[in-house]
């Protein structure tokens, strides 16, 4: 290393395992841009739905289509942003991403046609794709040896996101009435540009990175990779399971009886668990190992999601919201960490792209076809049921990554 990076990375390391005020400045930036462009961008969507969806006059399916606008954007861009990080660096990447959600945001406060709700649907998907891996990859980049705890610390901006939005879109919609939707997206455009005034200031590429040009990325062997395949289809079947809690559980349990208010706490609370869980969970995989902090997590998110499905009541739904504030966190966390372990340094962004792009596929798919399931074949009720044996294959492939990590 140069002494010109060496003297950089000393900037943010304190030492073999420490992290100075300006790393910590860093993974703070690196949370609050992560709790607008997956928080607000994607699933806050989720909890907004209900009263865009009476205020606007859609169909479920519709509502799901719109989700899969969001993913198809994702989708569409998340290989792109991956190669122009491992060439430009992650943070010009970051601010291109978040200055596209804070436009997609103002444009959904304004909105009403279908027509251009699907096109800033699509451009807060472009956004995310644009922030969300690169600002991972670099995180691990800088903190290789604690990537599992950085990056669960950063993805703590999840729960915080996620105990945000449950709190204020019930109290918007209680205090400004059939414009209360509008009024959440205008506030996370604010918030996203603050992120992305915070990203400016003080995000910076990994010394590493300085010299990511003079090294060829080698396609090829990142693709082929075994274990970044099976990490990548594992992420798939999060992507699918997870956006489909997030758009559709807040509608089920209000279907079932709970009022906005009691739903809105309840994801206020599995918000809260996760800015713990998540860091925790970093915290144990760098330890124990990702495999291991895969299974517990896979399964027991299986076992949350099936609660409801059996007993959708105010009991089952608190289960579902406590438990998978707990988990959720924790496979994003261990996959994303899991996701650069076999990877030279200047080929992490594209190698967590490339498990993002499974992930993004997942998300494209779930939500038009839960909405499918909901509107045709039985509710709510059948679509959590197809994403329980979704999990349950999710828990299969993480005892097929322990056997292949295991091997020489």
């Amino acid at each position: 290393m140069a002494p010109e990076q060496a003297g950089a990375r000393a900037g943010i390391m304190t030492g073999d395992d420490g992290i100075s005020r300006r790393g910590w400045a860093m993974i703070a930036s690196g949370a609050l841009v992560i709790m607008v462009v997956v928080v607000f961008a994607r699933l806050a969507y989720g909890f907004i739905l209900p009263f865009m969806r009476a205020a606007l006059g859609l169909s479920y399916q519709q509502a799901g289509t719109l989700g899969t606008a969001s993913a198809l954007g994702y989708l569409v861009l998340i290989m792109v942003a991956g190669m122009a990080a491992a060439r430009w660096g992650g943070r010009a990447a970051v601010l291109c991403g978040v200055a596209m959600t804070a436009a997609g945001f103002g444009g959904l406060a304004l909105a009403s046609d279908y027509r251009v709700l699907m096109g800033l649907m699509a451009l807060l998907g472009f956004g995310t794709a644009f922030s969300y891996t690169p600002v991972i990859s670099l995180l691990a980049g800088w903190f290789p040896q604690r990537r599992g705890a950085v990056i669960g610390i950063a993805n703590s901006g999840v729960g915080l996101g996620l105990l945000i939005t449950g709190a204020l879109v019930p109290y918007l919609n209680t205090a400004l009435g059939e414009n209360g939707w509008r009024m959440a997206w205008a506030l996370f455009a604010a918030t996203a540009l603050m992120a992305l005034t915070a990203a400016f200031f003080l995000l910076r590429n990994p010394a590493s990175s300085g010299a990511a040009g003079k090294h060829r990325v080698d396609k090829a062997r990142v693709f082929r990779d075994r274990h970044v395949i099976t990490v990548g289809l594992l992420y798939g079947i999060v992507g699918i399971t997870y956006i489909v809690q997030a758009v559709f559980m807040y509608s089920f349990a209000l279907e079932a009886g709970l009022s906005a208010l009691t739903a809105g706490k309840l994801a206020a609370a599995s918000g809260i668990l996760s800015i713990f869980a998540s860091p925790c969970w970093g915290w144990l995989s760098d330890r124990y190992g990702r495999p291991a902090v895969l299974r517990i997590c896979v399964s027991l998110t299986l076992v949350a999601t099936l609660i409801p499905v059996i007993w959708p009541v105010l009991g089952g739904f608190a289960a579902h919201f406590l438990v998978v504030g707990c988990t959720l966190s924790g496979m994003f966390s261990a996959i994303l960490a899991a996701s650069t372990e076999t990877v030279a340094p200047h080929e992490a962004p594209l190698a967590v792209s490339f498990v993002t792009l499974f992930y993004a596929v997942g998300q494209f798919a779930g939500p038009a076809a839960a909405g499918l399931l909901i509107e045709h074949a039985g509710g709510f009720r059948a679509a959590f049921a197809a994403t329980c044996m979704v999990l349950a294959a999710g828990v299969v492939l993480t005892l097929r990554l322990g056997r292949r990590q295991a091997r020489p």
